[in-house]
């Protein structure tokens, strides 16, 4: 964890289920290039690699030596491993990913959990003993906890995984994790949409099209996006209640669909809270779309780098 050149930028990667998000971040933290790409979630770890390694190419400029990757799944640091995760990105569980994207690129390579990467810029900003609750709702449901100006990482990687906890709305439904009635299997995206079809709804192929028939009164699509939203909220609200946070940050592109998401959310979130944090509600990340890209350069500062001359994989 020495000799960092801090002067200069450094690529950042975010990778989701759905989209990589590449950037060239400079040592102000001003975010330089941007490039975004699909997530070959079904072809398997190696493509995912391949893909990851190629969006940096093309954010990367002469004399960047250091790579962050904020990545889907259970991270490992100090390994560089995907130690478990979800069937959202096909066989990642296991993946050497810091040796594989040393190996690819050449470059000083640190990763560690997407949200939790873009939690780490909120908690800096509450000061030395803040508490944080960050969730990421998307294509899955991610989240981060920090609790006395640390981010907890936990026994294995673990903590902060929001999407399974139990959740009374999933009650039966199957999770990604192999379990059932989690949060994830109501709220993440997909099973928004998944959940419109049960309801009756037309097909959709995604939850934007949900959205857009929600907005023009189909009670189908407005059921499913609420009881989504309702759910995320409830347990945000209880997980509130046992940590007492300064702040909770809901980010990821399902709030992005708009007011009725996002009033639901906030609407049960604030009814399950203890009368000590009534006047806490969620927001969105300060870092805006460039937090887990932002996230993942500031990796470069404090986790272990893996070589590309040390990691045994060949280049």
């Amino acid at each position: 964890m020495t000799g960092r050149d801090t002067r200069a930028p450094v690529v950042g990667l975010d990778l989701g289920g759905t989209k990589i998000a590449a950037a060239l971040v400079g040592a102000d933290g001003t975010v330089l290039v941007r490039h975004t790409r699909p997530t070959p979630a079904t072809g398997g770890a190696e493509a995912v690699l391949d893909a990851l390694a190629e969006a940096a190419r093309e954010v990367r400029v002469p004399g960047v030596t250091r790579l962050g990757v904020a990545a889907a799944g259970v991270i490992d640091p100090v390994s560089g491993t995907v130690t478990s995760a979800t069937d959202t990105i096909r066989g990642w569980a296991g993946t050497a990913l810091a040796a594989g994207l040393a190996a690819r690129t050449g470059l000083r390579v640190a990763c560690d959990n997407d949200v939790r990467a873009a939690a780490a810029t909120e908690l800096a900003d509450l000061g030395g003993d803040g508490t944080l609750i960050y969730a990421a709702v998307g294509t899955g449901v991610g989240g981060a906890v920090a609790a006395g100006g640390r981010m907890l990482q936990g026994a294995g990687g673990v903590a902060g995984h929001l999407g399974h906890l139990p959740s009374p709305e999933a009650d039966g439904l199957p999770c990604t994790c192999g379990a059932t009635g989690h949060l994830e299997a109501i709220a993440a995206g997909p099973a928004i949409t998944a959940h419109y079809a049960r309801l009756g709804g037309e097909p959709a192929d995604r939850l934007q099209t949900v959205a857009a028939r929600a907005a023009l009164g189909d009670p189908h699509a407005t059921a499913a996006i609420t009881l989504g939203a309702r759910a995320a909220g409830r347990v945000l609200g209880g997980l509130a209640n046992a940590l007492g946070p300064h702040r909770v940050v809901v980010a990821g592109g399902v709030p992005g669909i708009g007011a009725l998401y996002q009033d639901a959310l906030r609407t049960a979130f604030t009814a399950e809270l203890m009368p000590p944090l009534r006047a806490l509600r969620p927001t969105p990340p300060r870092g805006g779309t460039d937090a887990a890209v932002l996230g993942a350069a500031a990796l470069t500062r404090t986790l272990p780098l893996h070589d590309p001359h040390t990691t045994g994989v060949p280049r």
